[in-house]
């Protein structure tokens, strides 16, 4: 009996290996990466406009997810003949488990505290399956093309990006381009905005921190190949694109933002052993951010905000015109959507109250875990970065051979830096809840660890 469920269990595996030969021999490496390409270009360029209205919720269906469902189901049959190799690594390990606790605590929120209506707590849950099923496919992709110059085509392809962001926010705020954001149910419906004088550049994002985060995650790997690249057109390229970020990074007026591409650089280059470079990316970066006067007002608002706390002072001063000295992003956080988070945990402290229990905004990744998924939620969460910085291995980064044509370590150490960069974000906004910054940086995750596991087994 043993021998004849062996026998079948062997020709079931025989059988699924052939069906994966004919599929790789319809689906060229190169369709594998032209779908990797629709993704890296598609996601962050094409605004947010609804295709399916979903009721009771304004979180929308969008063309994006068509693109990143067909993506999903090329790779599905890839997926699942490295799941073992999946369950082999830690990374892929600690998402599936945190996957795995979120369903649980899902089904939790609809039997046990029964606050969140199953419909939609599902559609939350599956869109956090949709972020994450990235890695698995960035992981793949490098894995299974062995591509030794797709991060020279991914740097390319990234300046382009840049630039056609760059362009698009330049018009939203000099020549009325329409701005498309998701902050409310009216704006999600795909209104088109107008800029004001004062406002926020999101460019073809959502919001001016989903593009900020994002400069956090590509900008550290311009201003570290410029300083390993010695070709003088990359140089020009490379600083061209870096100043266009920097205007976009003032433009979007995200403080938290500014500061996390500041340790995010900073980490970049400390790694690839450019120390110098440190001191004139910051003196470079301090200069150009004070020219603007919105930062210096934001910055000015939360330093007085913060002395008032200190001196235990309160001062109110109120104009006839209903001004008030506040900083109101801060008084949201401390008076509303932090407390409501923990609320969320109190009534359950294990696994939380659900997806969508505590709305769409928490202004803090780490509390929104702990109140939607609770303490495993929230320790799941944290594992997939310790085993991610485990796989960095940062004590012992090694600088690999620079070249034109080698931007490993370029990437890997950019990486290091802007996830460090991300985590402190992740206290001031719900960063891994933004689609746009979300999947790439998932994308980007599974291609970066793909790589080192890659290395690391040829060393």
């Amino acid at each position: 009996m043993q021998k004849n469920e062996m026998s079948t269990h062997s020709n079931i595996q025989i059988y699924i290996i052939k069906i994966y030969e004919k599929f790789l021999q319809v689906f060229e490496p190169s369709f594998f990466k032209f779908l990797v390409t629709a993704l890296l270009i598609a996601i962050p360029l094409y605004p947010k406009f609804p295709a399916i209205r979903i009721p009771g919720i304004y979180v929308a269906i969008r063309l994006e997810d068509f693109l990143i469902l067909f993506t999903l189901l090329i790779f599905l049959i890839p997926m699942l003949i490295n799941f073992k190799i999946f369950l082999k690594e830690k990374v892929p390990r600690a998402i599936i488990l945190f996957l795995l606790i979120g369903f649980i605590s899902t089904i939790s929120g609809i039997l046990i505290t029964q606050i969140v209506v199953p419909s939609i707590a599902f559609l939350h849950f599956f869109r956090r399956v949709e972020y994450l099923s990235l890695f698995f496919a960035g992981f793949l992709f490098i894995r299974q093309t062995k591509d030794n110059s797709f991060f020279e085509y991914l740097l390319k392809i990234l300046l382009i990006i840049n630039l056609f962001v760059f362009l698009y926010g330049f018009g939203q705020k000099y020549f009325n381009l329409p701005i498309i954001i998701t902050q409310n149910e009216e704006y999600s419906k795909g209104v088109a905005l107008s800029y004001t004088a004062g406002a926020h550049i999101n460019s073809s994002f959502a919001g001016h921190y989903d593009l900020a985060s994002y400069l956090v995650l590509i900008m550290p790997i311009f201003i570290s190949a410029f300083y390993l690249l010695k070709d003088k057109i990359s140089k020009i390229i490379l600083a061209i694109s870096t100043l266009l970020g920097f205007w976009l990074l003032s433009a979007a007026v995200s403080r938290i933002s500014i500061v996390a591409f500041l340790i995010s650089t900073t980490i970049s280059l400390f790694l690839l052993k450019k120390y110098k470079a440190i001191v004139t990316v910051l003196v470079i970066s301090v200069i150009i951010f004070g020219f603007s006067s919105d930062l210096r007002v934001r910055y000015g608002r939360i330093i007085e905000v913060v002395r008032q706390k200190i001196t235990s002072v309160v001062i109110v001063y109120a104009q006839e015109d209903g001004n008030v000295n506040e900083d109101r992003s801060t008084s949201i956080r401390f008076n509303v959507e932090w407390p409501r988070a923990m609320r969320a945990f109190y009534k359950n402290p294990l696994l939380g109250t659900g997806y969508s229990s505590i709305t769409l905004a928490t202004d803090n990744d780490y509390l929104r875990a702990l109140g939607e998924t609770g303490v495993l939620g929230l320790l799941s969460f944290l594992l997939i970065f310790i085993t991610l910085f485990k796989t960095f291995n940062i004590y012992k980064f090694d600088v690999y051979e620079h070249s034109s044509n080698n931007l490993e370590s370029v990437f890997i150490a950019s990486f290091v830096g802007s996830t460090v960069g991300i985590l402190m974000t992740a206290l001031f906004i719900d960063i891994f809840e933004a689609s746009k910054f979300a999947t790439i940086y998932w994308l980007f995750t599974g291609f970066v660890v793909a790589k080192i596991i890659q290395n690391n087994k040829l060393t």
